[in-house]
C-alpha cells in the first residue's frame, strides 16, 4: 500500500479509508501469533486510554528512572510495545528513553559485558539495578523522545550523576557525531 495524502481526500474517501484500515488491521490481528496479538492490542488500548495524559506529573518521573512503558507499534528492527526503558533526559513533557531488555542472548553481546567475546556496539549492560528482577541491557541505537504518557510505571533508578549514566549519555551522544 502506498502512502496516501489525506489532505486530498473528500469525506466519502476518508470513510472508505477508515473501513479499509479497520479491515486490514483485523485481518492482520487474526493472522498473528497469540503473543503478537497481545502486545498489539495492549499497545492500541494503552494509546486510546493514555493519549491525552501527561503522566510524569502523576508518576514524578526523573532522569535516571527505569520505567515500564509502551513504545507502541513498530517497524522492522525497532524497539516497541511494552518494554523497560532508561530515562536520560526530560524536556517539555517528553522523555528521552533508551529501551532495554533482559534477554540473555543480548546481554552477553553487550559492549561492556565482562565475558563478551563478540560484542555489539549498540548494546550496553547495566546489570540488575535494585527494583528489577533480572540483569538488563540497553539498546543505545533505539533511544528516542516519547510523550511521557507512554510511561506506565517507574521500577528502578540509576544515579543520574553516576559514572554509568555519564558513560551511557556519552555513548548515546556519540551516535550523532
Amino acid at each position: 500500500m502506498k502512502a496516501i495524502n489525506i489532505a486530498k481526500l473528500d469525506s466519502n474517501e476518508l470513510y472508505q479509508l477508515i473501513d479499509r484500515y479497520v479491515s486490514e488491521v483485523r485481518e492482520e490481528l487474526f493472522n498473528m501469533k497469540p503473543f503478537e496479538v497481545k502486545r498489539e492490542v495492549i499497545s492500541g488500548l494503552n494509546r486510546l486510554e493514555r493519549k491525552e495524559m501527561i503522566s510524569h506529573e502523576k508518576l514524578n518521573v526523573q532522569i535516571g528512572d527505569i520505567c515500564y512503558l509502551d513504545f507502541g507499534q513498530t517497524y522492522l528492527n525497532e524497539a516497541g510495545f511494552q518494554h523497560f526503558g532508561l530515562v536520560l533526559t526530560m524536556f517539555n513533557y517528553k522523555a528521552f528513553v533508551v529501551p532495554m531488555s533482559s534477554n540473555e542472548t543480548q546481554i552477553i553481546q553487550a559492549r561492556n559485558y565482562r565475558y563478551a567475546s563478540d560484542y555489539k556496539e549498540h548494546l550496553y549492560y547495566i546489570g540488575q539495578p535494585k527494583g528489577l528482577s533480572k540483569p538488563s541491557v540497553l539498546f543505545l541505537n533505539d533511544g528516542k523522545f516519547i510523550n511521557t504518557s507512554r510511561i506506565i510505571s517507574v521500577k528502578a533508578h540509576l544515579n543520574p550523576k553516576g559514572a554509568m549514566m555519564k558513560e551511557i549519555r556519552n555513548l548515546v551522544a556519540s551516535l550523532f557525531e
